[in-house]
């Protein structure tokens, strides 16, 4: 019967005739599956057992909808952008006498669609901040608590199986490497330990519970730089807390569980390195410098010897051409940038990592309604800048997400002062949530000005 029949005679249409979708608004819907997919990459960026994965395979799809949607380029993070065009043109150009060299040519095409993921993020989380951001946040410690369970099974051998989950006596987890597995970790303790310490999270005993996980896949990936990053990160962000709140109560909160929590810690590592197997390993891995550092070709050797040949070399030697002259990566971003790039490229990754830190400790800082968010992510960025110097992460997905958000909230708290600084393209459509105030704050609870946990709503698990 059709819907026309059926009025005509007074019986009632059936549910398809009536059109089973008619009560669902079209853009409601694109925005739900948007939200989904924008969960699930995020997410997938824990699963990096290859050089592709699941975190590829959503990219192009998440971020062709969100284009679509509406998402906008605003003024605060176009130096964000110029630096980024401008660090690889510069390796474009180091790559043109080696467009012969398919490792070259492989490593220069995924440091690009890299740098298309992060204007990305600036871009998607300069609106609807809060919203957005949450959903971030929380699909990363998501994926970290996952990936840390699943190294802490593999480093006991639970499933029996040989390197699932556990390299070279390590843990790590999702990743093929223990050392970018500990520490893609930190970001989500920080969540976790700021919703803790803030108050903020819903289900305290959920998020402390997640956060021993955490801490415990970093110990056991015996990744020296994640142990340290992971110290200082957490350093740099209780620090700005309690220098920013002022509740004397929260203070005091931060002081009380901080010291319960390195009481807890050091009796945990007591019981830890009480273990033959664990105390053996701690002491390998502890040392100042490990056997491949050492000598002429060792990683010191070679970055000296690798530093007065890019002297006469402006253009550089060319992308992961080092490799291929040395039989070992730089181990220094900083040292490789100039390497596969030349002196601009150099210069710019430093200028990308000084506007990046001044930026960051600013919003960490200063009143704004982003700064909780800043008090978590910065940190965690800050960690691998530092990291940075005895580590390749130039191609780690994760770094290139944090380095998205924090211009993204530089974005947002400059359009809280001055509204009108957004870039005039591509238009929204109308309805979107972004759309919802010209500052593009996400709405009325974002619109006043605040600092600390105070105006930061939801935090934590």
């Amino acid at each position: 019967m059709s819907f026309t029949t059926a009025a005509l005679t007074g019986a009632a249409p059936s549910r398809w005739a009536a059109g089973a979708w008619g009560r669902v608004p079209a853009l409601r819907a694109v925005q739900a599956l948007a939200t989904g997919l924008h969960a699930a990459f995020i997410f997938f960026a824990c699963f990096a057992f290859s050089d592709a994965s699941p975190y590829d395979l959503v990219a192009i799809p998440t971020i062709v909808l969100w284009l679509a949607l509406g998402i906008r380029l605003h003024r605060g993070a176009v130096p964000l952008v110029l630096l980024l065009l401008v660090y690889l043109a510069a390796i474009g150009i180091a790559l043109v006498p080696y467009l012969n060299e398919p490792l070259s040519v492989t490593w220069t095409v995924q440091l690009a669609y890299l740098t298309v993921t992060c204007i990305f993020f600036a871009m998607l989380y300069a609106d609807d901040t809060r919203g957005r951001i949450e959903v971030a946040l929380k699909a990363y410690t998501a994926s970290c608590v996952l990936s840390a369970a699943l190294g802490i099974v593999g480093y006991l051998q639970l499933l029996g199986i040989e390197d699932l989950f556990y390299k070279y006596g390590r843990a790590s987890g999702t990743f093929q490497d223990p050392n970018v597995f500990g520490s893609f970790l930190t970001l989500g303790a920080l969540y976790l330990i700021h919703g803790l310490l803030s108050g903020s999270t819903r289900w305290p005993l959920l998020s402390l519970t997640s956060l021993v996980v955490v801490m415990a896949g970093i110990f056991l990936s015996f990744s020296r730089g994640s142990w340290g990053g992971t110290v200082i990160a957490v350093a740099v962000m209780i620090g700005a807390l309690y220098a920013t709140s002022r509740s004397h109560a929260l203070r005091r909160r931060i002081v009380t569980l901080g010291l319960v929590t390195v009481g807890f810690g050091a009796v945990a590592l007591a019981g830890l390195l009480s273990i033959d197997s664990v105390a053996e390993t701690f002491r390998t891995r502890a040392a100042v410098t490990q056997d491949y550092d050492e000598g002429e070709t060792g990683r010191f050797g070679n970055q000296i010897r690798g530093m007065g040949m890019m002297l006469e070399e402006p253009l550089g030697l060319g992308p992961l051409r080092w490799r291929q002259i040395f039989n070992l990566e730089p181990h220094n971003s900083y040292i490789g940038s100039f390497a596969n790039g030349g002196w601009l490229a150099g210069a710019t990754f430093i200028a990308l990592v000084a506007a990046t830190a001044f930026v960051g400790f600013r919003l960490m800082l200063r009143p704004s309604p982003y700064r909780a968010y800043a008090q978590i992510v910065f940190p965690a960025l800050l960690m691998f800048f530092l990291q940075a110097l005895q580590i390749d992460v130039e191609k780690w997905r994760h770094v290139y997400m944090m380095l998205g958000m924090v211009w993204a909230l530089e974005a947002a708290r400059l359009r809280t002062l001055h509204p009108s600084l957004t870039l005039p393209f591509p238009r929204r459509i109308a309805g979107h949530p972004g759309a919802a105030s010209r500052a593009g704050t996400g709405g009325p609870r974002e619109g006043m000005l605040g600092g600390g946990h105070e105006s930061f709503g939801k935090v934590g698990s």
